[in-house]
Protein backbone atom coordinates (compact mmCIF):
# COMPACT_ATOMS: atom_id res chain seq x y z
CA UNK A 1 0.00 0.00 0.00
CA UNK A 2 1.35 3.44 -1.14
CA UNK A 3 1.41 5.74 1.84
CA UNK A 4 0.04 9.10 0.40
CA UNK A 5 -2.07 10.44 -2.76
CA UNK A 6 -0.74 14.38 -2.98
CA UNK A 7 -3.50 16.55 -5.02
CA UNK A 8 -2.68 20.18 -5.81
CA UNK A 9 -5.64 21.83 -7.33
CA UNK A 10 -5.14 25.22 -8.31
CA UNK A 11 -7.00 27.80 -10.74
CA UNK A 12 -5.48 25.89 -14.13
CA UNK A 13 -4.20 22.79 -13.46
CA UNK A 14 -4.77 19.76 -10.78
CA UNK A 15 -1.47 17.70 -10.08
CA UNK A 16 -1.87 14.33 -8.65
CA UNK A 17 1.14 12.44 -7.13
CA UNK A 18 1.83 9.21 -4.99
CA UNK A 19 4.27 9.57 -2.63
CA UNK A 20 5.90 7.25 0.30
CA UNK A 21 7.26 9.19 3.50
CA UNK A 22 10.07 10.06 1.48
CA UNK A 23 9.56 10.73 -1.85
CA UNK A 24 6.84 11.49 -4.33
CA UNK A 25 6.38 9.38 -7.65
CA UNK A 26 6.40 11.60 -11.31
CA UNK A 27 2.96 13.61 -11.14
CA UNK A 28 -0.06 13.58 -13.55
CA UNK A 29 -1.25 17.11 -14.47
CA UNK A 30 -4.77 17.61 -15.70
CA UNK A 31 -6.68 20.78 -16.70
CA UNK A 32 -8.48 21.71 -13.40
CA UNK A 33 -11.83 21.98 -15.00
CA UNK A 34 -11.39 18.28 -16.44
CA UNK A 35 -11.34 17.12 -12.32
CA UNK A 36 -14.42 14.39 -11.39
CA UNK A 37 -14.81 12.27 -9.02
CA UNK A 38 -14.70 9.72 -11.84
CA UNK A 39 -10.86 11.03 -12.80
CA UNK A 40 -10.25 10.98 -9.39
CA UNK A 41 -11.53 7.83 -8.73
CA UNK A 42 -8.65 6.60 -11.49
CA UNK A 43 -6.04 7.08 -9.45
CA UNK A 44 -7.64 5.10 -6.59
CA UNK A 45 -7.92 2.23 -8.98
CA UNK A 46 -4.18 2.25 -9.80
CA UNK A 47 -3.19 2.08 -6.30
CA UNK A 48 -4.29 1.64 -2.82
CA UNK A 49 -3.64 4.43 -0.64
CA UNK A 50 -3.12 5.09 3.07
CA UNK A 51 -4.20 8.45 2.98
CA UNK A 52 -5.47 11.89 0.32
CA UNK A 53 -3.71 14.89 1.17
CA UNK A 54 -5.45 18.05 -0.53
CA UNK A 55 -3.98 21.60 -1.29
CA UNK A 56 -7.45 22.71 -2.98
CA UNK A 57 -8.19 26.66 -3.93
CA UNK A 58 -10.40 25.66 -5.89
CA UNK A 59 -13.90 24.84 -3.38
CA UNK A 60 -15.91 23.65 -6.16
CA UNK A 61 -13.62 20.83 -7.35
CA UNK A 62 -13.44 19.80 -3.45
CA UNK A 63 -16.54 17.05 -3.50
CA UNK A 64 -14.96 15.42 -6.53
CA UNK A 65 -12.15 14.66 -4.09
CA UNK A 66 -14.56 13.48 -1.43
CA UNK A 67 -16.40 10.91 -3.33
CA UNK A 68 -14.07 9.49 -4.92
CA UNK A 69 -12.20 9.14 -1.20
CA UNK A 70 -15.21 7.76 -0.02
CA UNK A 71 -14.12 4.67 2.63
CA UNK A 72 -10.66 4.02 0.37
CA UNK A 73 -8.85 6.47 2.43
CA UNK A 74 -8.92 9.45 4.95
CA UNK A 75 -8.77 12.84 3.52
CA UNK A 76 -5.94 15.60 5.05
CA UNK A 77 -6.90 18.72 3.57
CA UNK A 78 -3.89 21.40 3.97
CA UNK A 79 -4.71 24.34 6.01
CA UNK A 80 -2.96 26.93 8.47
CA UNK A 81 -4.38 24.53 11.70
CA UNK A 82 -2.45 21.46 10.45
CA UNK A 83 1.19 21.14 11.69
CA UNK A 84 3.49 23.15 9.18
CA UNK A 85 6.64 22.92 10.54
CA UNK A 86 6.87 26.95 9.96
CA UNK A 87 4.84 29.26 12.44
CA UNK A 88 2.60 31.85 11.09
CA UNK A 89 2.51 35.35 11.60
CA UNK A 90 -0.34 36.86 9.91
CA UNK A 91 -3.37 38.66 11.04
CA UNK A 92 -5.84 36.13 9.37
CA UNK A 93 -4.10 32.42 8.65
CA UNK A 94 -7.63 30.94 7.40
CA UNK A 95 -6.70 33.68 4.33
CA UNK A 96 -3.75 32.22 2.69
CA UNK A 97 -4.13 30.45 0.30
CA UNK A 98 -3.20 26.39 0.51
CA UNK A 99 -0.30 25.93 -1.94
CA UNK A 100 0.97 29.00 -0.61
CA UNK A 101 1.46 27.13 3.32
CA UNK A 102 2.21 24.20 1.24
CA UNK A 103 5.34 25.69 -0.53
CA UNK A 104 6.14 27.40 2.94
CA UNK A 105 6.57 24.31 4.73
CA UNK A 106 8.45 22.69 2.16
CA UNK A 107 10.78 25.32 1.68
CA UNK A 108 11.97 25.74 5.29
CA UNK A 109 12.21 21.91 5.25
CA UNK A 110 14.25 21.15 2.35
CA UNK A 111 16.36 24.52 1.85
CA UNK A 112 16.15 26.14 5.58
CA UNK A 113 15.36 29.66 6.44
CA UNK A 114 15.17 32.91 5.68
CA UNK A 115 13.70 32.02 2.32
CA UNK A 116 11.47 33.54 -0.63
CA UNK A 117 9.17 31.06 -2.76
CA UNK A 118 8.93 32.69 -5.97
CA UNK A 119 5.29 30.13 -7.53
CA UNK A 120 4.78 31.10 -11.18
CA UNK A 121 1.33 29.51 -11.60
CA UNK A 122 -1.93 31.49 -12.84
CA UNK A 123 -1.53 34.09 -10.77
CA UNK A 124 3.07 34.66 -9.56
CA UNK A 125 3.13 34.65 -5.44
CA UNK A 126 5.85 35.17 -3.70
CA UNK A 127 5.34 33.76 0.04
CA UNK A 128 8.05 34.62 2.60
CA UNK A 129 9.34 32.34 5.72
CA UNK A 130 11.16 34.73 8.01
CA UNK A 131 14.36 33.61 10.01
CA UNK A 132 12.39 32.61 12.73
CA UNK A 133 10.98 30.32 10.53
CA UNK A 134 7.70 31.58 10.58
CA UNK A 135 4.85 32.21 7.21
CA UNK A 136 5.02 36.52 7.28
CA UNK A 137 3.08 37.06 4.21
CA UNK A 138 3.41 37.41 0.61
CA UNK A 139 2.80 39.59 -2.73
CA UNK A 140 0.55 38.09 -5.52
CA UNK A 141 0.85 39.56 -9.41
CA UNK A 142 -0.38 38.60 -12.52
CA UNK A 143 0.83 35.03 -13.77
CA UNK A 144 2.46 35.62 -17.17
CA UNK A 145 -0.21 33.87 -19.49
CA UNK A 146 -2.73 35.36 -17.78
CA UNK A 147 -0.92 38.94 -18.55
CA UNK A 148 -0.55 38.12 -22.82
CA UNK A 149 -3.82 36.09 -22.86
CA UNK A 150 -5.19 39.68 -21.09
CA UNK A 151 -3.99 41.50 -24.67
CA UNK A 152 -4.98 38.80 -27.15
CA UNK A 153 -8.49 39.27 -25.44
CA UNK A 154 -8.63 43.14 -25.39
CA UNK A 155 -7.04 43.99 -28.18
CA UNK A 156 -8.09 43.98 -32.09
CA UNK A 157 -5.21 43.38 -33.67
CA UNK A 158 -2.14 41.47 -31.67
CA UNK A 159 -2.22 37.35 -31.44
CA UNK A 160 -2.50 34.74 -28.68
CA UNK A 161 1.60 33.76 -28.46
CA UNK A 162 3.08 30.62 -27.51
CA UNK A 163 5.51 31.79 -24.65
CA UNK A 164 9.43 31.01 -25.28
CA UNK A 165 12.41 32.71 -24.87
CA UNK A 166 13.15 36.33 -27.28
CA UNK A 167 16.44 36.56 -29.50
CA UNK A 168 16.29 40.42 -28.87
CA UNK A 169 15.13 42.95 -27.29
CA UNK A 170 13.32 44.71 -29.83
CA UNK A 171 11.51 42.86 -31.70
CA UNK A 172 11.10 43.00 -35.71
CA UNK A 173 7.27 41.41 -35.89
CA UNK A 174 4.12 41.95 -33.55
CA UNK A 175 4.83 38.18 -32.13
CA UNK A 176 8.89 39.00 -31.33
CA UNK A 177 7.56 42.66 -30.00
CA UNK A 178 5.05 40.66 -27.40
CA UNK A 179 7.57 37.95 -26.63
CA UNK A 180 10.26 40.82 -25.48
CA UNK A 181 7.61 42.49 -23.55
CA UNK A 182 6.20 39.41 -21.59
CA UNK A 183 9.56 37.84 -21.08
CA UNK A 184 11.83 40.88 -20.44
CA UNK A 185 9.32 42.65 -18.52
CA UNK A 186 7.93 39.92 -16.72
CA UNK A 187 11.41 39.23 -15.67
CA UNK A 188 11.58 42.72 -14.38
CA UNK A 189 8.42 42.86 -12.46
CA UNK A 190 10.10 39.83 -10.44
CA UNK A 191 13.37 41.25 -10.30
CA UNK A 192 11.58 44.03 -8.42
CA UNK A 193 9.91 42.35 -6.12
CA UNK A 194 12.17 40.02 -4.70
CA UNK A 195 14.30 43.82 -4.47
CA UNK A 196 11.98 44.89 -2.08
CA UNK A 197 11.31 41.98 -0.22
CA UNK A 198 15.00 41.42 0.34
CA UNK A 199 14.99 45.30 1.70
CA UNK A 200 12.47 45.17 3.61
CA UNK A 201 12.73 42.26 5.29
CA UNK A 202 16.19 40.48 5.21
CA UNK A 203 18.27 43.60 4.92
CA UNK A 204 22.31 42.33 5.02
CA UNK A 205 20.91 38.84 5.32
CA UNK A 206 21.55 35.97 3.04
CA UNK A 207 18.38 34.56 1.66
CA UNK A 208 17.47 31.41 -0.30
CA UNK A 209 14.89 32.08 -3.15
CA UNK A 210 13.15 28.94 -4.77
CA UNK A 211 11.51 29.12 -8.24
CA UNK A 212 7.98 26.69 -8.76
CA UNK A 213 4.88 26.25 -11.17
CA UNK A 214 4.44 26.12 -14.83
CA UNK A 215 7.26 28.90 -16.06
CA UNK A 216 9.69 28.40 -14.05
CA UNK A 217 12.45 27.04 -16.07
CA UNK A 218 11.80 29.82 -19.20
CA UNK A 219 11.28 33.00 -16.32
CA UNK A 220 14.54 31.64 -14.06
CA UNK A 221 17.03 30.90 -16.62
CA UNK A 222 17.35 34.81 -16.67
CA UNK A 223 17.36 35.91 -13.14
CA UNK A 224 20.20 35.27 -10.94
CA UNK A 225 18.43 36.25 -7.92
CA UNK A 226 16.27 32.68 -8.30
CA UNK A 227 18.74 30.08 -6.57
CA UNK A 228 16.96 27.14 -7.15
CA UNK A 229 14.04 25.85 -9.65
CA UNK A 230 12.23 23.08 -8.30
CA UNK A 231 8.98 22.46 -10.26
CA UNK A 232 6.59 20.62 -7.75
CA UNK A 233 7.37 22.42 -4.81
CA UNK A 234 3.81 22.31 -3.10
CA UNK A 235 3.42 18.69 -3.91
CA UNK A 236 6.82 18.39 -1.66
CA UNK A 237 5.28 20.59 0.64
CA UNK A 238 1.66 18.25 0.90
CA UNK A 239 3.99 15.05 1.45
CA UNK A 240 6.15 16.99 4.56
CA UNK A 241 2.68 18.39 6.04
CA UNK A 242 1.80 14.62 5.61
CA UNK A 243 4.15 13.43 7.27
CA UNK A 244 3.93 16.38 9.99
CA UNK A 245 0.10 15.19 10.50
CA UNK A 246 0.52 11.34 10.22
Amino acid sequence: MTDFLLIDISNSYAKFAFASKKRISAPARISTSDVTSAVVAGFFKKRKVRKVVVSSVVPEKNSAVLKAANKKANVLWLDWKLNLGVGIDYPKPQSIGADRLANAAAVAELYGFPAIVVDFGTAVTFDIVSDRRTYVGGVIAPGLEAMTNFLYQRTALLPRISLKEPRHAVGKSTIEAMLSGALFGYRGLVREILARIKAEQFPHKKVCVIATGGYAHLIAAGLPEIGVIRPHLTLEGLRIVANLND
